[in-house]
């Protein structure tokens, strides 16, 4: 078989597969970018490929300044494919069996302060998307990913217990979580002036289309930049979420739940970064 053809029954089984979408966007990204090497280097058949040629690849991405972590997701995505193909029969042998990943030490997360998240708070106060967007990610600790997907139905903002729904993603459990005050005014602001156009999704562009990561990111990170806060990315909101809610006593169990973590040590880990715990018997978050 081809390699373009390879190619286009994976994408064929990634549409088809229930699961996340940016997952399987950054999956036909990666696999787009390997066949495209592999077909520089004159390999055009899928079953030809060896392991060597897949090394080459990953070669390749170290001398164009990839970040480990990077690369060690474009392995995942390698792998994803080979295993697609093996199992359906289109190759009788894996080539990706035996490649590793490489190794890299995880960085600390970076945490707001109190000065800096209530700063990125002023400085978008003027726009109601923005700062929904915002405080939505503060309050819950939500992906950049699950933010883009809150969908109207989700949100429950005038019950006696308002909440936030966020459905089943591949191996993470569907969640509800608490909203509280602050999180809940800027919703309801940010939906007094939401263009007046039927969509199921919270946030939309002016023309009703869901908003894409990439403006989300490009939103925020424009008020980071205005405080000088460009070492700070939108994923650090969720960092500052767990850290805050440990740092305040939240149950480590609960908080992991409320986070999506599909291991509590992902959540114990953010323990060497704060401070001693007042104690671990709460399960209220309450607002930054």
């Amino acid at each position: 078989m081809e390699l373009h053809k390879a190619r286009e029954k994976f994408k064929s089984h990634l549409s088809e597969k229930a699961g996340s979408k940016n997952t399987a966007i950054a999956y036909n990204i990666d696999v787009d970018q390997l066949i495209k090497f592999l077909s520089s280097i004159d390999i055009l058949k899928i079953a030809t490929v060896e392991i060597a040629h897949l090394e080459k690849f990953i070669n390749s991405l170290t001398q164009t300044n990839y970040t480990t972590k990077t690369i060690s997701r474009k392995i995942n995505s390698i792998k994803t494919f080979f295993r697609f193909l093996n199992d359906q029969g289109y190759v009788s042998e894996n080539p990706s069996k035996a490649l590793q990943h490489q190794k890299f030490d995880s960085k600390a997360p970076r945490i707001l302060t109190k000065l800096e998240y209530r700063s990125l708070r002023d400085a978008s106060k003027e726009d109601s998307r923005t700062l929904s967007m915002i405080e939505i990610l503060l309050q819950t600790g939500i992906r950049i990913s699950e933010l883009s997907e809150i969908k109207i139905k989700d949100l429950s903002i005038d019950s006696s217990k308002p909440a936030l729904h966020i459905p089943r993603q591949n191996s993470i459990p569907a969640r509800d979580i608490p909203l509280n005050k602050t999180a809940v005014n800027a919703v309801k602001s940010y939906l007094d002036e939401r263009p007046k156009v039927e969509s199921e999704y919270l946030f939309i562009t002016k023309s009703g289309n869901p908003i894409l990561v990439r403006n989300i990111r490009s939103s925020i990170d424009k008020f980071l930049k205005v405080i000088g806060l460009e070492d700070v990315k939108v994923n650090d909101l969720r960092h500052t979420f767990i850290a805050f809610h440990l740092q305040n006593g939240v149950d480590l169990l609960y908080l992991s739940k409320i986070a999506g973590h599909k291991r509590v040590s992902t959540t114990e880990k953010y323990l060497n970064y704060i401070e001693k715990p007042k104690d671990l018997d709460k399960s209220d978050l309450s607002s930054l």
